[in-house]
């Protein structure tokens, strides 16, 4: 069978230049995004120049278009904002305006343009690019290019990517910048939920967005608040009672703070205005609560990138060089960006339009229409938010006389209690009687295991590790016993939060099931270790608070060598054999090298990153990154590392090693492992509550099928339901990691950005599709 896939070595971009601009607002993360355009445009032979100012510098032309070249993106990784400067631009707008930019650019040889910024920006992008050969002709005609000079351009290729922290982009999951706002906004909500509990306040935070509620729903999401107001969703007639009533009650519950989000674009149903004001006013006349308002503002577009705004940012910008490079003059201009894990390619005006008929769907008062456009990850959200919003009074709950028992097993990490306050919330809402198991299958041999009601596990999202005690006890050991208590409290599904021993302690219980009865009821699994090690899911709870704990040590521990003379850090990171916290931390932080266990090294690749940093330091870069994931190598330790690179590096750097430890499993969880984990536990829950009805018989549940004891993973653009036992053969039990892993695809993309030669397989990149109309509900989206 031929090989079909494509390889980078096969494209070329010598003679051709690529100008990349950042415009509108700044957005964290538009400085990777430009590091990754300028590095993979010159990997490949291409020109690439920074277009100063936005349009505004390629109006103005001059200095304002300079040549990039490899050292000068250098250290631009961690920095917030855009370093090549962002302006809005009137002259752009107008005909005389695009001319001159025109003819600026034409001067240069730029055919290529990679806009980063909102949907104007990239608007206004497609319109130049439309307009291109009649302005070619103008300037021919008024002799200031020649005939020759417009044959040669005859065509301007533009792709976008999306930077706004307000992810108001249809056609794309996530834009550059919305992360790190929420990572902005979750920093300043822990904040005021300490004082807010001393003093027993009721707080109203304004979040930006103009007039889209994606930050105010996601952050309401991610910290619990009480209640959130947002453009999409306004409020039914009598919401002021309703909201006021859900505040005193949640005070009755002995709940010491209030925290209402209202988004900056909020509206009633009759498209008037709700600002935190009138809400703090309602409050203090209604309830006489003491409300204070805080009104985040620019905050939230400021800080250093969080690494998921990172590894978004480098993959779209090494994606949008790879479209310029394909793209022939019948290719429309599109925007990279990533659906669920994968990366895609839209045609930029379907995108354009479709957010246009947002704004409009919501001004004729079409709201539920206007959801469905927003995108099936805006959706979810929201039916997320609905369901563990409202406490229901049991006389609304349906009648289950079910008992579902929820549990952590393996090693903390962050998000965890996030989603086993998810799953209790929602089991209670479905009418079950819910029980937390303490320390995992330990406490549950013990018999350690109580109901638990709403109020118990409130204010739970923000809290670091397990709340509920977690230890990677098997449970075959005790499996009599185990058995015992399931059967003493009449658990009839099973919930289990964990990593690798959480899917061990799985499939025991299903190799249980033929001696005893008790384990035949549906059971579900959620992934959640700061290693990332399980089949059958991309991401695990914990992860993204693990890697971001890296980074921003990373990026002190580089900060530390500003100043000194030339130095190399090698880090050691966690994970086990999986080498996922060294790869993608690696690539978020910028370093050099990354050794993983997943790909074997010797001596003579030691040797030659050594030379190959000893090279780098020779220009102006003073600072050197190695990771090493833990268990990588038997004999190649930290130290053996450490110390060939001091050796070979004399003279021309001198080396410190970190080995960063458990401070990459402490911490409070980050906005997106909050979101993953109320989201996936949301949805396990729901599928918990579908199989027990399912397998209800003649008054008792049971199920012995392999699709009653699953593992909810989010496979490339969906969360899938897959049997544990399916995914024994995709696994390796003697190292605990899947045999086959997604990220190992980044790796020659954190090469390359490191100034490596390398084989890039770019068969899996995005391919130009078409944005589907919404259709009826589509669960499967995260």
């Amino acid at each position: 069978m031929p090989d079909s896939r494509k390889f980078i070595e096969n494209l070329s971009g010598a003679g051709k230049s690529i100008g990349v601009l950042t415009s509108g607002g700044d957005a964290q993360g538009m400085n990777a995004a430009v590091r990754a355009v300028v590095r993979m445009g010159i990997y490949v032979g291409a020109k690439v120049y920074f277009v100063h100012e936005g349009y505004q510098g390629m109006v103005d032309g001059g200095d304002n278009i300079k040549e990039a070249s490899w050292e000068s993106v250098s250290s631009m990784l961690q920095v917030g904002g855009t370093v090549i400067g962002s302006a809005r631009c009137k002259d752009f707008r107008s005909h005389e305006g695009r001319l001159r930019a025109a003819l600026n650019l034409v001067e240069r040889g730029i055919t290529n343009l990679c806009v980063i910024g909102g949907d104007g920006s990239l608007t206004g992008a497609n319109l130049f690019r439309e307009e291109w050969s009649g302005l070619l002709d103008e300037l021919v005609q008024s002799g200031q290019i020649t005939e020759e000079a417009s044959q040669t351009h005859s065509t301007l290729h533009i792709v976008g990517m999306v930077g706004s922290i307000d992810n108001d982009f249809c056609g794309t999951d996530m834009t550059i910048g919305t992360d790190s706002a929420l990572h902005r906004i979750i920093e300043v909500v822990d904040a005021i939920m300490t004082t807010a509990q001393s003093h027993q306040r009721t707080f109203v935070l304004e979040v930006m967005g103009r007039h889209c509620g994606y930050l105010a729903l996601v952050s309401a999401l991610a910290c619990g608040a009480d209640w959130v107001l947002i453009p999409e969703m306004p409020p039914k007639d009598g919401w002021e009672e309703q909201m006021c009533h859900k505040l005193s009650e949640n005070r009755a519950d002995k709940k010491r703070l209030n925290i209402i989000i209202v988004a900056e674009g909020a509206i009633d149903h009759n498209n008037k205005p709700i600002t935190t004001d009138l809400i703090k006013d309602l409050v203090v006349r209604c309830l006489g609560f003491d409300t204070r308002v805080t009104i985040l503002g620019h905050v939230q577009r400021g800080g250093t990138p969080s690494a998921f705004d990172r590894i978004l940012a480098s993959r779209m910008g090494v994606e949008a060089v790879l479209a310029l490079l394909e793209a022939s003059p019948g290719t429309p201009a599109c925007v990279v960006s990533l659906c669920g894990n994968q990366a895609v390619r839209v045609p930029l005006m379907e995108c354009v339009q479709m957010t246009q008929e947002v704004q409009k769907a919501m001004d004729e008062k079409r709201f539920e229409e206007a959801v469905k456009l927003r995108g099936r990850s805006f959706e979810n959200n929201l039916n997320t938010y609905k369901l563990l919003s409202h406490r229901k009074f049991d006389t609304e709950l349906p009648n289950s006389s079910f008992n579902v028992a929820v549990l952590n097993v393996g090693a903390p990490a962050a998000g965890m209690n996030a989603a086993v306050r998810s799953a209790i919330r929602v089991g209670i809402t479905e009418g079950h009687t819910m029980f937390a198991v303490s320390d995992g299958f330990e406490g549950f041999y013990k018999g350690q295991i109580k109901e638990v009601g709403w109020g118990d596990v409130g204010g739970w999202t923000g809290q670091g590790g397990s709340l509920l005690g977690t230890k990677r006890t098997l449970p075959a050991k005790h499996i009599g016993k185990i058995a015992e208590q399931m059967s003493i409290h009449n658990i009839n599904a099973l919930l289990v939060i964990g990593g690798f021993e959480a899917f061990e302690s799985l499939l025991q219980l299903v190799d249980a099931r033929s001696s005893y009865e008790e384990f035949c009821v549906p059971m579900c699994m959620l992934p959640a270790t700061i290693s990332n090690n399980v089949a059958g899911t991309d991401f695990s709870i914990g992860a993204d608070t693990s890697l971001n704990a890296i980074v921003e040590t990373c990026d002190r521990i580089k900060q530390s060598a500003s100043g000194t003379k030339r130095r190399v850090f090698i880090i050691e990171t966690m994970g086990g054999y999986c080498g996922y916290l060294a790869t993608v931390g690696g690539l978020a932080a910028g370093a050099d090298a990354a050794y993983i266990y997943e790909e074997p090294f010797d001596i003579r690749d030691l040797q030659s990153n050594v030379e190959h940093l000893t090279e780098k330091m020779k220009t102006s870069i003073q600072r050197g990154l190695v990771l090493r994931n833990e268990n990588s190598s038997e004999n190649y330790t930290t130290d053996f590392i450490y110390q060939l690179y001091t050796e070979e590096g004399k003279g021309v750097f001198d080396c410190r090693k970190n080995v960063l430890g458990h401070m990459q499993q402490g911490g409070a969880p980050s906005p997106f492992d909050r979101n993953f984990g109320t989201k996936i536990a949301a949805k396990a829950t729901q599928w918990i509550s579908k199989k027990l009805k399912e397998y209800y018989r003649e008054g008792r549940v049971f199920a012995n099928t392999e699709d009653s004891a699953c593992l909810l993973g989010m496979r490339r653009r969906a969360l899938v339901f897959q049997p544990v036992v399916q995914l024994k053969d995709e696994t390796d039990f003697v190292h605990r990691i899947p045999k086959e892993q997604w990220w190992l695809r980044l790796r020659p993309l954190m090469k390359i950005l490191a100034k490596y030669k390398t084989s890039y397989d770019v068969s899996d990149a995005g391919q130009l599709e078409h944005i589907v109309r919404p259709r009826a509900k589509d669960s499967s989206a995260i």
